[in-house]
């Protein structure tokens, strides 16, 4: 294995989707099972403050985040994942390079812009509802990444600004001590990051936009949220073009391609909405049944759940103690 640093954050939010299961936690898993980075995974609980202020949720969405990873095939023995709030050493290093951070780059965070943006569309003040957490959540995330000293952080196109603002903060540090103590981490943005599983209306799944499949839905459940899917008023006997169908561009994601031309015949030939959308239901809950199955078991078993995140937490202090440590002597405060 090697010893570089592979970090991954994974921010409880409940129930993931069918479209972070196939843009962000497949394919991270993948990586982690290879063995070629040190994987470091965590659950950014801290982070879900900045919106979540109910206990009960937080909770809740800890766990169900856990256990979709672990039911996804995450390794505990392969990697490292832990929940962020059992790391003191992270926020006392958040309060550290908030003192090697302009303003301005704050300022200039996309996600303190489009909040500020939308206040002055919508004529109130620019400020409002906007709380210090949202405002300074990159500093946080640069904690979260130089807490162990990451090399590379994968990450889709919209988190690159955060890296490079981690990045930027530590060479602050840096120059201002003379000495290359913090690694400047490389993002990685995720192969088929363009490729996103589209929602039940066309558009990029999100919960945000309520066109999303969750992930672990019962199976009944699974094909009615399926069959919500938007389509047009094609007649089953009309041929279809399978390359301007919505149901095949999600088919696609979970069938092999042999499956994907035969599929693809029938849409020619003709094929009826409520029979397409029958076989893409056939598909997914292929992928997903085992999953579902482990992720009951998983919740049923709380404690299982909470044994790895602890074990993971003490594993990770043994590396951002060490850090921390190091840090204090340097900046002299011990």
């Amino acid at each position: 294995m090697s010893s570089k640093i592979c970090l991954t954050g994974i921010k409880p939010t409940g129930m993931p989707h069918l479209g972070n299961y196939m843009g962000a936690i497949k394919p991270a898993i993948e990586t982690a099972n290879k063995g070629e980075f040190k994987g470091y995974y965590f659950i950014a609980d801290y982070h879900s403050l900045i919106t979540i202020h109910n206990g009960d949720q937080l909770r809740s969405d800890i766990r169900e985040v856990a256990a979709a990873w672990l039911a996804s095939g995450l390794d505990p023995k392969k990697v490292v994942l832990y929940k962020q709030s059992d790391i003191p050493e992270i926020l006392e290093l958040n309060w550290i390079i908030n003192c090697f951070t302009a303003k301005g780059l704050m300022n200039r965070a996309h996600a303190y812009k489009a909040a500020v943006q939308t206040n002055t569309e919508n004529g109130k003040d620019e400020d409002q509802g906007v709380n210090l957490g949202l405002f300074t959540y990159p500093i946080l995330m640069a904690a979260d990444i130089l807490h162990i000293n990451s090399d590379i952080v994968p990450v889709g196109e919209d988190q690159l600004q955060h890296i490079e603002i981690a990045r930027d903060i530590a060479s602050s540090f840096n120059h201002a001590y003379k000495k290359d103590f913090f690694k400047l981490p490389k993002a990685i943005v995720a192969e088929g990051e363009n490729k996103l599983l589209p929602g039940l209306d066309g558009r990029k799944m999100s919960k945000s936009y309520n066109n999303h499949i969750p992930l672990l839905l019962p199976e009944k459940k699974l094909q009615k949220t399926i069959n919500k899917i938007v389509t047009d008023s094609t007649g089953p006997e009309e041929p279809k073009d399978p390359n301007n169908s919505l149901i095949f561009d999600m088919y696609k994601f979970f069938s092999s391609n042999e499956e994907q031309e035969a599929f693809a015949k029938r849409f020619r030939e003709g094929i009826g909405w409520g029979h397409a959308k029958a076989e893409l239901f056939n598909v997914v809950n292929r992928e997903v049944a085992p999953i579902r199955a482990e992720y009951d078991k998983l919740l049923a078993d709380p404690g299982y759940i909470d044994t790895v995140l602890k074990d993971g937490a003490d594993a990770v202090r043994e590396v951002s103690s060490r850090q921390l440590a190091e840090i204090k002597k340097l900046i002299g405060v011990s």
